[in-house]
């Protein structure tokens, strides 16, 4: 059976009538079979989607090269426009090596996120995971890129307020971001900032309030989420792991979907379990196996993929 399981949980039973297999069994098959023998019944819809390849392997180049595309009109004239600067410990591989075996498995999630769209609403997608150095902040940039080579318009949020970390990706140093536009009372969106050469948006965490989760149940999270929803067509929060924090329950509440990532050899069968059980069933869209190496699929991809231009 291929490692690469062939869908993402849906939104549950009363999206299709379909009755699917429950999270923490097909997960915790997953993480207990032996390596290429995974006990996931073939003719059951499965519920887990793999990122094979291990990015942090891969250093990022000193240059990245963008090809120039037309891109749709700025979601406000508001937002200024930044420059990026990747760093080697970045893993931002989609950006740095679009033609790796990481990135092709980032397109194949992008392509189940958007099938998703045709049997349920889907914008505001909320990447989480059990606990941390699971990977959750290298699939939400990621999938954040996936998505926005569509033309489409993609505002990532850093929704960390304790340990943010999406403005060290990309280089950005320290700038304003959520935590202050909670605290500011201003009614118009701000604080979000368009990232030249790459066709996203992004709203960084800013400065770590001393109480994040009560900024978060003010009601302007809410009240910045509709405002902001009609000028992007994907809005992809990073939030903090959902051990042993309550700021995640939070996110999930005024997002559509959550995608749990779980990472091979750091992950423990029982933190899963209890995460899992911690996210209500219609909001799982499923779960990323992050960090797994399989030297047979490097090997197939690059031979089969397209032979590099000259």
């Amino acid at each position: 059976m291929s490692r690469i399981f062939d869908a993402l949980q849906r939104s549950g039973t009363e999206q299709s009538g379909v009755e699917y297999p429950d999270m923490v069994s097909v997960a915790s098959a997953l993480f207990e079979a032996p390596r290429g023998q995974e006990a996931v019944d073939e003719s059951a819809p499965v519920a887990v989607a793999e990122l094979l390849a291990e990015t942090k392997s891969i250093p990022a180049p000193d240059v990245v090269s963008q090809t120039p595309r037309p891109e749709k009109a700025t979601p406000s004239s508001s937002f200024p426009s930044i420059g990026v600067s990747f760093t080697p410990t970045s893993r931002l591989v989609f950006f740095t090596h679009p033609e790796s075996l990481a990135a092709e498995k980032f397109r194949f999630l992008g392509v189940r996120m958007r099938n998703f769209r045709q049997s349920r609403p889907l914008k505001k997608v909320l990447i989480t995971s059990t606990i941390p150095a699971e990977g959750k902040s290298v699939v939400a940039v990621n999938l954040a890129g996936v998505l926005a080579r569509r033309k489409e318009r993609v505002l990532l949020i850093d929704g960390d307020l304790r340990r943010p970390v999406l403005a060290q990706h990309f280089g950005l140093g320290t700038l304003a971001g959520l935590a202050e536009w909670l605290q500011s009372g201003a009614q118009t969106p701000s604080n979000i900032y368009h990232l030249a050469g790459l066709g996203l948006w992004i709203m960084p965490a800013g400065s770590p309030p001393a109480n994040p989760l009560e900024l978060m149940q003010s009601g302007r999270l809410s009240a910045l989420l509709q405002q902001i929803h009609d000028s992007f067509d994907w809005i992809i929060v990073d939030s903090p792991p959902l051990l042993p924090l309550a700021d995640t329950t939070v996110w999930a509440r005024v997002t559509d979907g959550t995608l749990l990532v779980t990472r091979e050899g750091a992950t423990k069968k029982g933190a899963l379990k209890h995460g899992l059980e911690m996210i209500k069933k219609s909001d799982l869209l499923g779960v990323v196996l992050n960090g797994r190496s399989d030297k047979d699929h490097e090997d197939y991809y690059r031979r089969y993929k397209p032979p590099a231009s000259k």
